[in-house]
């Protein structure tokens, strides 16, 4: 007769003295540990561990949903950031108000014009200054009328630089392009560069956090809240919580309006946490209104709740679910002016940011936060509204689909 054959994964017990079990995972056993394990691996059977992992690629296999994510995705987000990068994207706009009546003014403003960095246009101060105030330039350098008499007499040269301000990233570039320009006439002349900067938005008192701060406030929210959304609804579904509910006496309309508002409430003190916490604990700093700033939030999140009750509807499993932010979330974060400013990036994604929701978010939190806008503002009336239209739009999405998968 054969003796019982063991598995190989259990622990084997033996007895040791005085009658007491020992096992593998149990006590010092003599020899140590590591032959032991080795032992455990050299009993496993091969064909078992690879019918283990056969089952699992063929389960994969036909999930082709899953397998599209898996291996598209990845192509899309590298795609984007490759022409980000090296897509020939445009360059910071300036302008140049050359008052100087002696030669240096001239030599300065064409070495400007000249620059990599900026793209700088002669004009008035006060077109300039209208200019910034639209939104038309980053900022713009005044060379003073006295500017080659004080390069001569004095050796100091300070011109005024204006600078719009509310993204970094565009005043970096104007004021290294200005400083390249005068580095080369401090060379040649001897000249020491001493810039009066002045801005229109944010200043020297706003660090990095108080201009990324505006854009995560609702960044954070609309990408949690989607993904507890669609998380959440998959986990209803596969649990059959909403299959016990279309078998109640509640209405379909009853159901699906329930679920809504229990996801639109979650969203709403999430959002008001997020921005108490930003405000309150972080410090970021805010130059307006704080009850736009939630009204704008609230509607991000109301979106995120119901496109993620939509796009829960196309899978199958919470895994397929997750897969949709590389996909929903990620492209909006590089195109929408968090990390990028909209005006840099090549021509053909300026188009597509400018259908992306997260980029009037963005754009209106940052108008409000760091400009100080209110409703008057023709720009935050346009932030508003396109988010608020993309909010309405996803609800009726939501809605539809979820009505049809209850029906």
């Amino acid at each position: 007769m054969r003796p019982a054959r063991t598995d190989p994964l259990r622990p084997s017990a033996r007895r040791g003295d005085g009658g007491r079990t020992q096992t593998l995972g149990g006590g010092r056993a003599s020899g140590g540990r590591l032959p032991q394990a080795l032992g455990v691996i050299r009993r496993m059977s091969r064909r078992r561990v690879a019918a283990i992992t056969r089952r699992l690629l063929q389960q994969f296999r036909r999930d082709r949903r899953t397998l599209a994510l898996l291996f598209f995705a990845p192509l899309v987000i590298l795609a984007l950031l490759g022409y980000l990068l090296r897509g020939g994207g445009s360059v910071p706009t300036m302008g140049v108000a050359n008052l100087d009546t002696g030669p240096l003014g001239g030599v300065v403003a064409s070495q400007l014009e000249r620059s990599n960095t900026v793209s700088a246009t002669n004009m008035s101060q006060a077109d300039a200054e209208t200019k910034l105030h639209n939104g038309d330039l980053a900022g713009y350098v005044v060379l003073p009328p006295d500017f080659s008499a004080q390069a001569q007499q004095a050796r100091v040269v300070a011109p005024d630089v204006r600078l719009e301000g509310s993204q970094p990233g565009l005043s970096g570039s104007i004021l290294q392009a200005v400083s390249q320009s005068f580095t080369a006439l401090a060379s040649t002349a001897g000249v020491h560069f001493e810039p009066r900067v002045t801005y229109l938005y944010g200043g020297p008192n706003f660090d990095t956090l108080d201009y990324f701060g505006a854009a995560f406030v609702g960044l954070v929210v609309f990408f949690l809240v989607f993904v507890i959304t669609a998380v959440a609804f998959l986990r209803e579904r596969g649990q059959g919580t909403l299959e016990r509910l279309m078998a109640s006496p509640l209405r379909r309309p009853e159901i699906v309006l329930g679920y809504m508002l229990g996801f639109t409430v979650l969203a709403l003190i999430q959002s008001a946490e997020v921005l108490a916490f930003s405000l309150l604990v972080l410090h970021v700093h805010n130059s307006g209104n704080v009850a736009l700033i939630f009204i704008l939030e609230a509607l991000m999140a109301i979106a995120a709740v119901n496109l993620g009750i939509f796009l829960s509807m196309f899978a199958r499993t919470e895994f397929q679910a997750v897969q949709f932010i590389p996909l929903v979330i990620v492209p909006q974060i590089l195109l929408a002016g968090i990390i990028f400013p909209v005006s840099t990036e090549p021509r053909l994604l300026q188009v597509l940011s400018h259908v992306l929701p997260l980029t009037y978010a963005v754009e209106g939190m940052r108008n409000i936060m760091i400009k100080g806008a209110d409703l008057g503002w023709s720009s935050l009336q346009l932030d508003f509204g396109v988010v608020l239209g993309f909010a309405v739009l996803v609800i009726l999405a939501g809605a539809t689909t979820l009505r049809r998968r209850i029906a």
